[in-house]
């Protein structure tokens, strides 16, 4: 078993994804057991001044400084439960010290698994306007929708005031589930749920289309790696390796 460094960006994905490992072991292997994991966690606080400025440069930085660290704990390889992050994480630079599962590729592969043709993109603005999802669904020829300037902004608010701090509401679920609806009667034949938190507010049976979890389908990767049923990752940021 290989040992798995959470490279975490947001409190609530960061959680979200060290419990959904874990529950894989639990699932795959017995009671209490799964593959060794580490998590570090440098304040999302900190780097969002440079977020803001559009500097992705520096927060790769940051996020190197966590991957380091994972390195120097024994983690033989990455995941970063954050869609936005990826952003920063494909910005050119020096390799990464370890390798990672990159989440837009894990979740694209699913999408072209499962036959899908259009894809709702739901995440941050950062993540909803920015190249991460077109680039990985479109390699696999599928088309990435996203919703309205004035949805993408309820979208957006949602998250950082709510989702990211724990809060979840029936009014911030029922906001959402009009926006996929939306989203289903522009074509779009599953919705991709890009910020790690939304699957906490919008589960499967609450979707008016069928989900991509990118959370839960980046841990199940993960456990995948760690247990060598797939190939162990050799992707160290930059854009390099990339399906395009």
């Amino acid at each position: 078993m290989h040992h798995l460094g959470i490279l975490a960006h947001s409190t609530e994905g960061a959680a979200l994804s060290f419990l959904s490992f874990c529950q894989e072991g639990f699932r795959r292997l017995g009671e209490h057991d799964h593959p060794d994991v580490t998590l570090d966690y440098i304040p999302f606080g900190r780097s969002m001044a440079a977020w803001d400025a559009g500097d992705h440069d520096t927060v790769r930085k940051t996020l190197a400084v966590s991957v380091d660290r994972l390195s120097r704990a024994g983690a033989e390889f990455f995941i970063c439960p954050d869609n936005t992050a990826h952003l920063a994480l494909e910005r050119p630079g020096p390799a990464l010290a370890l390798p990672g599962l990159h989440i837009a590729e894990v979740v694209a592969e699913q999408a072209a698994r499962d036959g899908r043709t259009r894809v709702g993109v739901l995440g941050t603005s950062y993540t909803m306007e920015g190249p991460v999802y077109p680039r990985a669904l479109g390699a696999r020829g599928i088309a990435a929708e996203i919703p309205d300037p004035g949805e993408r902004e309820v979208v957006n608010r949602i998250i950082f005031d709510e989702l990211v701090n724990g809060v979840f509401t029936e009014d911030s679920r029922a906001a959402y589930i009009k926006i996929i609806e939306r989203l289903a009667a522009r074509g779009c034949d599953a919705v991709a749920l890009v910020c790690t938190e939304i699957p906490l507010l919008i589960a499967p049976e609450h979707s008016p289309l069928p989900t991509l979890d990118s959370t839960r389908l980046l841990s199940a990767a993960a456990y995948e790696a760690a247990a060598g049923l797939r190939p162990f990752p050799s992707w160290r940021g930059g854009a390099e390796g990339l399906a395009s």
